[in-house]
């Protein structure tokens, strides 16, 4: 009988590329996580991982039984789902990720009553990308996933999970009160084109909507400064080193230094959205936390 424990192991390993990533994600250590594979190994009787250089990979067994065993895996979860909504049990434990605002904005304000509501449910929090949420939802190494997509600025999520909407942000040009914009009521695209920026970086969803921003004016986006933390674009702002796009949900307050202007043509505006496996759908576990994040 194939061990299920030692099953989602090895898929970790896949998912993370390295048995010490798998073991990072999983809370285990290298040593019990090899010693899981080496056990599947022996149970299946075929080598499921091949050395290269300095680093392991799946053979070409491994691979084989990763997918098959995603298949049986997903059987289960369903099965499980099925059992606790059957009995209306909210209980268990739901390992959820979500980008940084979701963090301060969305999940700490509700988390505690859902769980004093629920005292049978844990949940646990890890805090990441939206594009890396996407992965460990699909992949099986977390349960409920909180992303955000702005406008039109793809996000691509796979056949076999769920996006719920949970909530709508907008965005505002934050700038210092002596900042010539500071007193306008609304500001576009062609108000900014010779403005300094403090920015996400490179490939984040957040700057991929300030470049989309500039579309039609012949310009890209100034970046004078690049923090992934919008607190820290506050502060830059705060010293006068640029202007910043920041969302409304989980800002902190502006104090009397800073001015949230809104922006137009188009309205900076995102849909936050919880993932889940279509496998978990029936969970009362996972209803019970979208009610919340929907309340």
């Amino acid at each position: 009988m194939i061990d299920l424990a030692a099953l989602s192991s090895l898929r970790a390993v896949a998912a993370h590329g390295s048995v010490v990533a798998a073991a990072e994600a999983l809370g285990f250590t290298p040593s019990a996580v090899s010693q899981q594979v080496k056990r599947l190994e022996r149970q299946t009787g075929v080598p499921l991982l091949e050395r290269v250089g300095r680093g392991v990979v799946l053979s070409r067994h491994g691979r084989h039984l990763v997918e098959a065993g995603g298949r049986v895996l997903a059987d289960l979860e369903e099965l499980e789902a099925g059992l606790h909504h059957e009995a209306g049990a909210v209980a268990g434990r739901l390992r959820m990720t979500a980008f940084s605002t979701a963090v301060r904005g969305l999940v700490a304000p509700r988390l505690r009553l859902l769980i004093d509501e629920h005292p049978d449910l844990v949940v646990t929090l890890h805090e990441c990308e939206p594009w890396d949420t996407v992965d460990l939802v699909a992949s099986g190494q977390a349960d409920i996933g909180l992303v955000h997509r702005w406008g039109d600025v793809p996000l691509a999520v796979p056949e076999h999970l769920v996006a719920t909407s949970v909530a709508t942000d907008v965005a505002d040009v934050v700038v210092h009160r002596d900042h010539a914009l500071a007193g306008r009521e609304v500001v576009t695209p062609r108000d900014l084109v010779d403005e300094d920026w403090v920015a996400t970086p490179e490939g984040t969803i957040c700057r991929q909507w300030l470049h989309r921003m500039y579309d039609g004016t012949g310009r890209l986006p100034r970046i004078a400064h690049q923090s992934m933390e919008f607190d820290s674009h506050l502060a830059l702002v705060r010293a006068r080193l640029g202007i910043a796009l920041v969302p409304r949900l989980g800002r902190q307050p502006l104090g009397p230094d800073l001015v949230a202007v809104p922006a137009a043509e188009p309205v900076p505006t995102r849909d936050v959205a919880a993932l889940h496996r279509r496998s978990m759908t029936q969970s009362p576990a996972v209803a019970a936390v979208l009610a919340a994040l929907r309340d």
